[in-house]
């Protein structure tokens, strides 16, 4: 197990099976980067870390879709389809 930032610790694959245990407990606390032949594949965090990044993720898709909601809607040459017209151009109808 090596430390590489205050919060971050690498872990190779073959090291976390022996001390699953303990990489449960230090994953409260930091996030652990599993690796396979010095390579990262994965990456631990505590679920409430998790559901905290998953949140943030999605607020900021929802201002830049919103964003580029509001910059469609300003265009002069926009071409505004009804619902039936989409569904037809995809095959639905």
């Amino acid at each position: 197990m090596i430390s590489v930032k205050e919060d971050t610790t690498i872990l190779g694959v073959t090291e976390f099976r022996k001390m699953i245990p303990q990489v449960l407990k230090k994953m409260k606390k930091e996030k652990i980067i599993l690796t396979r032949r010095n390579k990262p594949i994965g990456i631990l965090v505590d679920y409430d870390q998790y559901e905290q990044m998953e949140a943030i993720i999605e607020a900021i898709e929802d201002q830049v879709l919103g964003h580029l909601a509001k910059e469609r809607a300003t265009r002069r040459d926009r071409k505004v389809i009804d619902l039936e017209e989409a569904e037809s151009r995809v095959g639905l109808r």
